[in-house]
């Protein structure tokens, strides 16, 4: 217990967006990687980090475009507070995106479960599904829990991803929250950079959200 807490960031921190400023986003950080910030300001975004500890509240006072639900540590059930906090703004329309442990949250937020993997995904050549047309994408991941596909309720969403290994959720696309999330790193600094096209499928929704473009 109080591994997200042990390294969360502990303050506030604002990062200024490079070239034309696009979005506000809102990172909560749950032990997030530095390439999250890095590859949101390269795509316009101002990004302002909130520690663990943020509520609902703390975040929608910020008004973002957007929330970025990071990567972190231990079992995801173990977050009890946060998870309630989630719930809180499944129904505010605000975009989001989650990675990894946000990715597993956001599952248990919205009545999914998980669970704790034999020996869980390690390393940078795992193989994700895209079940909407079978394209294999090269993903690192390290992670040793998944979220329990089964158990999401089939009106809040669907799996999007699959591992092509062991056929574990590797992402879900939620119906009742303009969210989508996967259990990979497409933020991966070393790579594979097969699925950055994520943060900018990201920024699509953020401006379709603030009817910039017409289309996320």
């Amino acid at each position: 217990a109080g591994a997200v807490a042990a390294v969360s960031r502990h303050a506030p921190e604002v990062q200024e967006p490079e070239g034309e400023p696009l979005c506000h986003v809102v990172l909560w950080d749950f032990g997030a990687k530095r390439n999250i910030r890095r590859e949101l300001v390269k795509r316009g975004c101002r990004v302002t980090t909130v520690d663990a500890a943020a509520t609902a509240a703390d975040i929608l006072a910020l008004k973002p475009d957007g929330l970025m639900l990071s990567n972190g540590p231990g079992d995801p059930a173990e977050n009890v507070r946060i998870v309630e906090e989630l719930r809180k703004l499944t129904d505010t329309g605000l975009p989001a995106f989650g990675i990894c442990l946000g990715h597993q949250l956001l599952a248990l937020a919205m009545g999914g479960r998980t669970e704790k993997m034999k020996y869980g995904h390690r390393g940078a050549n795992q193989p994700a599904v895209r079940t909407a047309d079978g394209r294999v994408f090269i993903t690192s991941q390290n992670h040793g829990y998944a979220v329990e596909s089964e158990t999401l309720p089939a009106d809040v969403g669907q799996v999007s991803y699959v591992n092509a290994n062991d056929g574990t959720c590797e992402g879900v696309d939620y119906f009742q929250w303009n969210c989508f999330t996967v259990q990979f790193h497409p933020e991966a600094n070393g790579g594979p950079k097969d699925t950055e096209f994520l943060f900018d499928q990201f920024v699509s929704r953020m401006l379709a959200a603030k009817g910039v473009i017409n289309n996320a």
